[in-house]
């Protein structure tokens, strides 16, 4: 099973589209070997700089540059339930692949 990743719903219906796959879900679409399922923009961003320790909370000029040994990353709030819709695609036994469809950016 190939697990397609596109940027925003219209695309992975396009996609759907043109691989003849009709089997709407919640937060995806399956058939033919495929799950096709999308993003809304950006599901993960940065972590604000309070996440790295309370003395970023309140940004100062001597404690910039902020360069964790580690970044942190953060789920958008608006965003969470297809971030988990795409997570548990990813981690379904019969996944062997994952095509990122989404751009550049």
């Amino acid at each position: 099973m190939r697990l397609v990743i596109a940027e925003k719903p219209s695309v992975a219906q396009t996609i759907a589209a043109a691989l003849g796959i009709k089997g709407k879900k919640d937060g995806f679409i399956e058939g033919g070997g495929y799950l096709i399922s999308w993003c809304v923009g950006h599901l993960v961003q940065l972590a604000e700089a309070a996440a790295y320790g309370e003395q970023y909370r309140k940004w100062q000029l001597d404690s910039l540059p902020i360069l964790p040994e580690e970044w942190q990353y953060a789920v958008d709030p608006d965003k969470g339930k297809q971030f988990k819709t795409i997570k548990e695609l990813m981690h379904r036994a019969d996944v062997s692949e994952v095509v990122n469809a989404c751009d550049v950016g």
